[in-house]
């Protein structure tokens, strides 16, 4: 297949042109995001491969649709960007990488956590200044305290599993109850529940009807004094503006957050010479109980290596006129 890679970066480039070799596929790369103004770039492509932050609305699946492009192929496991009602009507098959290394951001979910509770970055930059004093650095510890994880697919009860190793009591809300998790001691409770008993919340559910904005100012408002949020699933799990409200008051004593609602102008580029005017944004980097990384979760080696394979293993799929068992549909 003739496939565009949007948004590609040099990681990509190298990592599918290895895993390519046993594949076959014509790809060709692009820096562009996937926009409707640069659809014309996919003329003449069987297929366009996107990632998180592309535009896959109405306009430009039509547009893609009329340039004869027949597939989109998203290396990623989120979906939240697509139309795919529209893509329906267009007849176009999408596919997704639904899981390529829940490990790595699993992990990089509890380093955060580690690096708030022991106030890593800020003793950091203390001794990097020749200031080696201790003052304002006290941790918690994870041992003995209680933790919520709200979703338990492939990457939360992979949290959950590391939290457990901590020593932390366990709370878990999802919809579905995992009963691997429940044998080693944790306990699925309400979501309202969960925000009420919890010292730490990390987020790890898709981003849907029912999740978006999960933590509002009412959430905030039941959450223990002081409580931990991390977010590794989707920026808008959250409402930024109320975060920011329980940081000023010190109701959230400490966030972590490897995605952000509005990322889509900021991440995956190096913007160090340029003046950020996201002021809410902004805002969130004054704090010094932030950590902030810019959706670096999945960036592993192996995780880089799955997503390209699965990506064009689903190419392979659709080119050969077989069940894609990656595809994702609106029905």
């Amino acid at each position: 297949m003739r496939v565009l890679l949007y948004n590609a970066k040099r990681y990509d480039r190298t990592t599918f042109d290895e895993c390519n070799v046993a594949h076959g596929h014509e790809l060709s790369y692009v820096k562009a995001k996937l926009r409707p103004t640069s659809v014309d770039r996919a003329a003449g492509c069987d297929a366009v491969c996107a990632f998180v932050n592309d535009d896959l609305g109405q306009a430009t699946i039509e547009r893609l649709a009329a340039r004869g492009v027949g597939t989109i192929a998203l290396r990623c496991a989120g979906y939240n960007n697509v139309d795919l009602a529209a893509a329906d009507r267009a007849g176009i098959t999408v596919v997704r990488v639904p899981a390529y290394s829940p490990d790595a951001v699993a992990e990089h979910t509890l380093a955060l956590i580690l690096g708030l509770d022991r106030r890593l970055a800020l003793a950091h930059h203390r001794v990097r200044d020749g200031n080696f004093s201790l003052e304002g650095l006290l941790g918690r510890g994870l041992h003995g305290a209680t933790a919520g994880v709200v979703g338990t697919g492939r990457i939360g009860s992979e949290v959950a599993r590391l939290l457990v190793a901590f020593g932390c009591e366990v709370l878990a809300a999802d919809p579905h109850v995992d009963e691997q998790l429940t044998d080693l001691g944790v306990r699925y409770v309400e979501r309202g529940d969960l925000f009420a008993r919890c010292d730490i919340i990390a987020l790890t559910c898709p981003l849907n009807d029912d999740t978006y904005h999960l933590v509002d100012a009412a959430a905030v408002g039941r959450m223990r004094s002081g409580v931990m949020i991390v977010n590794t699933g989707r920026g808008a799990l959250i409402d930024t503006a109320a975060v920011i409200e329980g940081l000023k008051s010190g109701r959230i004593g400490s966030l972590g957050l490897d995605v952000y609602e509005e990322e889509g102008p900021l991440f995956f580029e190096d913007r160090s010479t340029e003046v950020i005017t996201d002021d809410i944004f902004a805002r969130l980097m004054t704090f010094p109980n932030v950590l902030l990384t810019a959706h670096q979760g999945f960036f592993t080696a192996p995780a880089l290596h799955a997503i390209a394979e699965t990506t064009l293993s689903n190419l392979d799929d659709v080119e050969a006129g077989r069940p894609c068992p990656n595809a994702v549909s609106s029905s």
